[in-house]
């Protein structure tokens, strides 16, 4: 799964690394380090510019909320889709056609242990670039309100991951982003192959203080290297 992640590249990186047009005033003020970005929070994306053109970037809802859900509560259980059924179950299909996008971060966490609080372990490409986690995006309306959604779709652990967790997002490789974001390609085989676990050997984790906990704390402490077993800070969820 993922259900906190990080995006502490700058904004000019980000620019360049997803060949991306130049971005609003409006959203390059929105710009800023994150280190514990959770789910029902703004996360990027990118996407086709609605025209047909380049990439955009965008901020959008974390938690997918359908189109024909009565209630936008709803995407606080969609943060993430599983990438075997995301084709076929109701919430998804139409997104996974459509609406597909990149969901930009750098690193993302996930715990290990039984008792309380379990150890946070950090998870980042052995370069620490940008990366782009699969995600569909939908838009929701009800009278006057508009809200835009998109969740992160999760595939089989790797062997680095599974001994921390049995699943983790889909990392796309460069060489796919246009494939993924094309509107045109619309085969869910040709869609699912890209989907799979990305290569163990171009990854590192490694623990990191338990702040990270607290979805209130969004600070560099949340990457800091520590000793596993190592309990810091008071704030846990």
């Amino acid at each position: 799964m993922c259900g906190r992640f990080t995006l502490r590249t700058p904004l000019r990186d980000v620019v360049e690394a997803f060949d991306l047009d130049t971005p609003n005033r409006e959203l390059a003020q929105r710009w800023a380090a994150r280190y514990n970005i959770a789910p029902t929070q703004d996360v990027a994306v990118v996407r086709r510019a609605p025209d047909g053109g380049g990439r955009q970037l965008s901020f959008l809802h974390w938690g997918l909320v359908p189109s024909w859900a009565d209630d936008p509560a709803i995407g606080n259980r969609m943060i993430n889709a599983r990438s075997e059924t995301a084709a076929t179950k109701p919430a998804f299909r139409e997104a996974f056609r459509r609406r597909r996008c990149l969901v930009v971060g750098d690193g993302f966490f996930e715990w290990k242990g039984h008792a309380r609080p379990k150890q946070p372990y950090y998870i980042r490409l052995q370069e620490d670039r940008p990366l782009a986690f699969a995600g569909l995006w939908e838009r929701w309306r009800q009278g006057e309100l508009t809200i835009e959604s998109c969740t992160i779709l999760t595939t089989t652990a790797n062997e680095l991951l599974q001994e921390l967790h049995d699943r983790m997002p889909v990392i796309l490789d460069p060489a796919d982003y246009e494939a993924w974001l094309d509107p045109a390609v619309d085969d869910p085989g040709r869609l699912e192959r890209l989907l799979t676990p990305y290569p163990a050997a171009q990854m590192t984790t490694f623990p990191v203080s338990t702040v990270v906990n607290s979805a209130r704390l969004d600070t560099p402490e949340c990457i800091e290297r520590t000793a596993p077993g190592k309990v810091q800070g008071t704030l846990f969820d």
